[in-house]
């Protein structure tokens, strides 16, 4: 007599605890993202610029990085010289040149309009799959950016009432910005498989902050960056620490434990945290007007969530 053929095994799940940490890492490097932004406010309200900005941000977070980069290293195998371009290019493109649009489009506009337009790199990854690569975008998908850019375009209005011209500028600088950013995650998929994140998003930063340092000694006097006073050298530590560094680590370990796609929903505590800090701690307003259309931005990418989002960290 023949045997039963055996059964497929049970999927299997994180454990519960597993999965509350790894949901609470998310939200916790989501709202240490957000803060970026209102940090980045008080450091121009010292009388820096963004790339004095960049510079320090870089300059402080960057032996986290090289160590993380040395470590990772040494535990795998070496990288050809292809995939070493590949991954310089990625970090010109994905942390400074995303970074440097990023926080100059700071200049003139609400740390919340910024975290909202970010907030759209995962729908700009799907329009560009669409046009670079060819792939078909259900009907879900186009509901979820109708949201998105619905809720959008109503902050946005709201704040160029206020601000204006400069609005617009800043508003166009952020957006470049994230496409940056999303072309960075797009074309990463690939080199992730064979690097590793933690490695890849190391090595990335490193040529980032390399780019950030040597561009502030082109454009400024060197030895003002080291005359920067008390204030902006503890604002940039803080930038560098609890806004940079922390929070990439917190997203993987939060990915790692509850899963991409549930971590991804976790992090849309962040457009919601960044209104309230800068709120709290800029002073900037705080109106019906920006809860619906963050309210329709949240749906929007909770909407795209039923795919894998990527993190979002410019």
């Amino acid at each position: 007599m023949s045997s039963a053929p055996a059964s497929a095994p049970a999927p299997t799940h994180p454990p519960h605890e597993h999965y509350l940490s790894g949901i609470l890492l998310a939200s916790a490097g989501a709202i240490f993202f957000s803060a970026k932004a209102v940090v980045a406010k008080l450091l121009y309200r010292e009388g820096i610029d963004a790339v004095t900005l960049l510079a320090l941000r870089m300059l402080l977070a960057t032996p986290v990085f090289l160590l993380v980069a040395l470590w990772t290293s040494a535990r795998s195998p070496r990288l050809s010289r292809r995939d070493l371009m590949r991954v310089g290019m990625l970090g010109v493109i994905g942390y400074y040149g995303s970074s440097m649009l990023d926080f100059i489009g700071l200049q003139y506009i609400t740390a919340g309009l910024e975290r909202l337009i970010l907030f759209l790199t995962p729908s700009f990854v799907l329009l560009l799959g669409v046009f670079v690569f060819k792939r078909g975008v259900t009907g879900r998908q186009w509901l979820s950016m109708g949201f998105a850019y619905a809720g959008i375009v109503l902050v946005f209005s709201h704040d160029v009432s206020l601000g204006g011209a400069n609005v617009v500028l800043g508003a166009g600088f952020v957006l470049a910005a994230a496409v940056l950013y999303a072309i960075y995650l797009l074309y990463s998929g690939e080199l992730i498989q064979r690097v590793g994140t933690l490695r890849l998003v190391a090595l990335a930063m490193s040529m980032s902050s390399i780019l950030s340092i040597g561009q502030y000694l082109l454009l400024r006097e060197p030895l003002s960056l080291i005359r920067q006073s008390a204030e902006v050298w503890t604002l940039s530590a803080i930038n560098a620490s609890l806004c940079t560094a922390l929070p990439v680590f917190l997203t993987m370990f939060g990915v790692a434990r509850a899963g991409a796609g549930n971590a991804a929903q976790a992090g849309m505590i962040g457009p919601i945290s960044t209104l309230f800090l800068a709120w709290w701690i800029l002073g900037e307003p705080l109106t019906a007007m920006q809860g619906v259309g963050t309210g329709l931005v949240l749906v929007g990418i909770y909407l795209l969530s039923t795919r894998r989002l990527p993190a979002i960290t410019p």
